[in-house]
């Protein structure tokens, strides 16, 4: 009951995914364990007290100019609010279209519903077999003192000139970035400036991966860049 109490203040829309969303659980090999709520999926507590570990996928949406869209998160997710990230962060659900193992077309089916979700990016603009999954990385990240995440995160990368039209629930602005200007971002962020905050996660992609797999993006090679056997563990 406590918990009721202490979220009664949690946005409604959020309260509602929170609880009838359902995320995969996976063991650190990715392999399937069970089923639990979003809401138990990110309470710290939870996440140490039962090494609670979920799918998740990051989409970096890339338009014809090879500029990435980056999102920041509304004020009232309850993990990481107005916090700036990759295009798209999310789980897929714990139903038969999102558990299919082969080529990730789980994660993509799912990764084609929250782009619609989100930014209302139709379904026709991003079609699943456009998506090119890169990688995948465990990474664990507390939010504040009760939220976090524990994921094992695939990167999924897509060049597609796309219509978007934000849901304010989810997403509190947009933006399109070059490689330099998201440096210049990131500087921000270091400095403190503007109150400038980025996702973990994704800051763990730009420090490990993302402006190598950029350039394959740009030379149109970004097939070579892909490794979906390992699992980075990353911190």
């Amino acid at each position: 009951m406590g918990d009721v109490v202490a979220d009664a203040n949690m946005d409604a829309v959020q309260r509602r995914l929170m609880f009838e969303d359902e995320c995969i659980l996976v063991d650190e090999n990715d392999q399937v364990v069970g089923h639990d709520t979003k809401y138990n999926c990110h309470l710290m507590e939870k996440i140490e007290s039962l090494n609670l570990l979920h799918r998740a996928f990051s989409v970096f949406l890339f338009n014809s100019k090879y500029e990435l869209l980056l999102q920041q998160r509304s004020a009232t997710k309850v993990t990481f609010p107005l916090v700036w990230t990759n295009t798209c962060c999310s789980h897929p659900l714990y139903r038969e279209s999102e558990l299919i193992e082969e080529n990730a077309l789980g994660v993509r089916n799912a990764a084609q519903r929250k782009l619609l979700d989100e930014l209302g990016i139709p379904a026709e603009d991003v079609p699943v077999d456009q998506f090119t999954p890169l990688g995948r990385m465990l990474y664990k990240a507390p939010s504040d003192g009760k939220w976090g995440e524990h994921e094992l995160d695939y990167l999924l990368f897509i060049v597609r000139d796309v219509n978007v039209n934000p849901n304010p629930d989810e997403v509190a602005d947009i933006k399109y970035v070059n490689q330099e200007q998201l440096k210049e971002l990131l500087r921000k962020a270091d400095a403190g400036e503007e109150g400038l905050k980025l996702s973990p996660w994704f800051r763990l992609v730009v420090d490990n991966f993302l402006f190598k797999w950029w350039d394959h993006v740009e030379k149109g090679t970004i097939q070579e860049a892909a490794d979906m056997k390992t699992i980075h563990k990353l911190t």
